[in-house]
């Protein structure tokens, strides 16, 4: 993981696309079972209309699942943090699973993360954030109860893979390196030098 406030937020938002693509790429090509699948979609709120990843069961198309990339302008504004949070809660009211990577770490409308939020706007609980890895990797598996399941990580760290559940008890790996650095290589060498400086 590289550290995104280095640049602007035109410049992760272009590489989030890539990644977006490349997760797509990965879930239906080996990672999803024969009856699902990933497209990247537009999600609508109220402040803001974002690309997820949706995956859908052939049976009506329906939704199963989702993985959604937090970028800067989610943690913009007091009113983007919390559209972002209200959408989240309401797709796992309605049983969608969900796997978020937040990249940035947290900041003064997000204390203990996107995560931290969510949490606490689903059960009450307080989530604590580690101080020494304040980048958060979550899957939300949503049944009767909501269970998550948090890998933190710090700026050079990699990262792992991570379940996206598509129905309770019942995951597929994700692999958020892999494609992660297939993204990153596809990005221009002007801010790859920015983000990860050439050795000697």
């Amino acid at each position: 993981m590289h550290d995104w406030t280095k640049v602007d937020a035109a410049i992760f938002h272009a590489f989030r696309h890539r990644w977006i693509t490349a997760l797509c790429d990965a879930l239906n090509a080996n990672v999803l079972p024969a009856d699902h699948y990933a497209l990247p979609e537009q999600i609508a709120t109220e402040f803001d209309a974002r690309s997820a990843i949706v995956v859908r069961h052939v049976s009506g198309d329906r939704v199963v699942a989702m993985i959604e990339i937090v970028s800067p302008g989610n943690k913009a504004s007091k009113n983007a943090v919390r559209a972002l949070v209200t959408k989240t809660c309401e797709l796992l009211e309605q049983r969608v699973h969900l796997l978020i990577a937040d990249p940035f770490p947290p900041g003064p409308r997000d204390p203990a993360g996107v995560h931290g939020l969510v949490w606490e706007e689903m059960t009450g609980d307080t989530y604590s954030l580690p101080a020494d890895k304040p980048l958060t990797l979550v899957a939300y598996e949503s049944e009767l109860v909501t269970r998550a399941y948090v890998e933190t990580i710090v700026v050079g760290d990699t990262l792992p893979d991570m379940p996206l559940f598509l129905e309770p008890d019942g995951c597929v790996m994700v692999p958020l390196e892999a494609t992660y650095c297939a993204a990153f290589e596809a990005q221009p060498r002007r801010w790859r030098d920015v983000l990860q400086p050439p050795v000697g």
